[in-house]
Formats: C-alpha cells, sequence, structure tokens
C-alpha cells in the first residue's frame, strides 16, 4: 500500500509539472531578452532576468494603453460575473423551490441548450448587440451570457437538496421572497456561488473573439485583444507578448489562489447543511 501511494505522489506529479511548465515557461520568457530567448538550447533555469519586456509593454500608452485595457476587463469581468450569480441564483430558487406550470419542461430546455454550440449564437447575439446599440461598448461583453445554464443547474440541484423547513421557518417569521432567496437559502450555497463567480470571472476575463468583434476602439479594448496588438505582422518580440500574458494570467491565478479551498466544498451540491 505504501508503495501503491508513493507511485499515485509521483504520477500525481508528473501531471502537474506538465500544467505548471508552460506558465514557468511564460514567466521566464518574460524577464529574458530576445537574444536569451532564441539561443539554443533553451536554458531552462533563470539567468540575467531583466524586466525590459515589461517597461517596452508599458512604455507606449497612447498606442497600447494597458492600464487602460485592465480597467476594461477587470470592469467587464467583476460585473459579468456578479451579475450572472445573482440572475443565477434567482432562476435557480425558481425552478428549485417555486411552483408553477410547466417548471420542469423550462428546465428541462434550459438543460437541453447547454448541447448548442456557442458559436450558433454567434450572430444572434451580435445582431441584437447592434440594433441596441452597444457594440464598442463594455456593455456588450457583460450582458450576454448572463443567464449561465451551467450556473442555473448548479445551484438548482443545490437549492432543492435545502430542507423545507428553513424556508416555511423563514415564511413564518415573516420573510418575503426575496429576503427568503438572498438571506436563507442563498448563504447556504456560499461554497457554490464563489466557484460559480469565478468560473464567470474567468471567463469574461480571457474572452478573446467576442470582445475582438464588438469592440473596435482602442481605448474600449480588454485585456486579450489589447494584448493581441504585440504581436506583430512579420516579427514578433516573444519577450514583451510574454509580459502581456502574464498580465492577462496573474489576476486569474491571484483569485483562484484565494478561493482553492472552496472548490471541494462547492464541489459538493448534495450537502447542504452541516451538521
Amino acid at each position: 500500500m505504501k508503495r501503491r501511494g508513493i507511485t499515485v505522489n509521483i504520477i500525481a506529479l508528473l501531471i502537474a509539472l506538465v500544467f505548471i511548465f508552460p506558465l514557468y515557461w511564460t514567466f521566464l520568457t518574460a524577464f529574458r531578452t530576445e537574444a536569451q530567448i532564441l539561443e539554443w538550447p533553451p536554458k531552462f533555469l533563470p539567468v540575467n532576468l531583466t524586466f525590459a519586456n515589461f517597461k517596452e509593454v508599458l512604455a507606449h500608452p497612447q498606442d497600447t494603453p494597458v492600464f487602460q485595457w485592465f480597467i476594461n476587463s477587470l470592469f467587464a469581468a467583476v460585473s459579468y460575473a456578479s451579475l450572472s450569480v445573482v440572475v443565477g441564483v434567482m432562476a435557480a430558487f425558481a425552478l428549485a423551490r417555486m411552483q408553477f406550470r410547466f417548471r420542469d419542461a423550462y428546465f428541462k430546455i434550459i438543460l437541453a441548450s447547454m448541447a448548442v454550440p456557442g458559436m450558433i449564437l454567434f450572430l444572434p447575439n451580435y445582431t441584437t448587440i447592434d440594433t441596441l446599440g452597444w457594440t464598442d461598448n463594455l456593455v456588450a461583453i457583460i450582458v450576454p451570457g448572463l443567464a449561465s445554464t451551467f450556473g442555473i443547474f448548479l445551484l438548482r440541484q443545490f437549492f432543492i437538496s435545502v430542507p423545507k423547513e428553513i424556508e416555511e421557518a423563514a415564511i413564518i417569521d415573516g420573510a418575503n421572497i426575496r429576503q427568503r432567496i438572498f438571506y436563507v437559502i442563498a448563504p447556504l450555497a456560499k461554497e457554490s456561488i464563489i466557484i460559480l463567480w469565478v468560473m464567470n470571472f474567468m471567463s469574461n476575463w480571457n474572452d478573446y473573439l467576442w470582445a475582438l468583434v464588438v469592440l473596435y476602439s482602442p481605448n474600449k479594448r480588454t485585456m486579450p485583444v489589447g494584448m493581441s496588438t504585440l504581436q506583430g505582422k512579420y516579427v514578433t518580440q516573444y519577450g514583451p507578448l510574454m509580459a502581456g500574458a502574464l498580465f492577462i494570467a496573474v489576476p486569474s491565478i491571484l483569485i483562484f489562489l484565494l478561493v482553492q479551498r472552496y472548490y471541494i466544498k462547492g464541489i459538493d451540491i448534495s450537502g447542504a447543511v452541516k451538521e
């Protein structure tokens, strides 16, 4: 058994290294000169690191307003994640706790929509956004997709497991439906809500294609779209490009590290009440 445990740990370590190595290489490249990046054979250990690539990325605020892109991405991602959680909580509560006609049919339709490829909705979504006059506005990357199908499913499964006695006690105490949702039921799903918020944040933060289509002014770009301009048409400077990639990756990594302890708890959506 001890030998088996060691083997499992070694395999897990190797898998972890496979996933960590690209991030490590990005970090290393961002702090190297172009000559060090292109030398062969490559060196896997940090030697003579420099901040020149970061200075290059930040040196041209008129052409590459990195701080503006960062603010745009942060505002859009936080707004999208927060609003989608609110929408998901209300929709999940209705499908889990309220009784109305065709409730189960609605839920099945919502689940069936998960099988529809996102690209099919690309043109209808763009037509709607353009008709509303939201193109080249951060609203265009916040509002579409607020009703997250996965989020509704995740929270509904959790809300179903909450004993009815808890909600009945709140009703006896005079709680209205808003208070029952946000002060009684939702706090019990804290871990699942945090997971959903982080997933939606990362989804919006890393989105490239949709933001590329609906945002075309240089000062309205998000980080992924803006940093893609660092890639030249004929020549690519890998150092500044990797420095820009770090600007995109670091916020997501920090957020994940802050909430990683909730992931295991949140994945278990079967237990709503803790002894």
